[in-house]
């Protein structure tokens, strides 16, 4: 089993960049996929993107296309979350999680390690 801890998490003006982090330990880490989720209050957790074992392969959500990119270190055994170009509306709580399973990267079921997840608030 993985343990993810994230940080980065800050208040930024809309237009502004941040950059998570998110630190993992265990051994399964390099067989992990592992994605970033956003959640507000009263809504559901969702999936924003992920990024392959390899670091080969990665897929966004349409909201936060060429404004998000993700990357990992494997070395460090760290993925990274930066997120230019921010608005009010990705104003949520940051979770990072780790599958090693085949099932569908973009299903909050699919993940059976997560963060404690980090605050992300972007004022207009």
């Amino acid at each position: 089993q993985v343990q993810l801890v994230e940080s980065g998490g800050g208040w930024v003006h809309t237009g502004g960049s941040l950059r998570l982090s998110c630190a993992a330990s265990g051994r399964t880490f390099e067989d992990s996929t592992v994605g970033w989720f956003r959640q507000v209050p009263g809504k559901e957790r969702e999936f924003v993107c992920y990024i392959s074992r390899t670091g080969t392969i990665t897929y966004y959500v349409d909201s936060v296309k060429g404004r998000f990119a993700i990357s990992r270190d494997n070395a460090k055994t760290t993925v990274f979350l930066q997120m230019n170009s921010l608005t009010p509306e990705d104003t949520a709580v940051y979770y990072c999680a780790a599958k090693t399973g085949h099932d569908s990267a973009w299903m909050v079921s699919s993940y059976d390690a997560w963060g404690q997840g980090t605050q992300v608030t972007v004022s207009s």
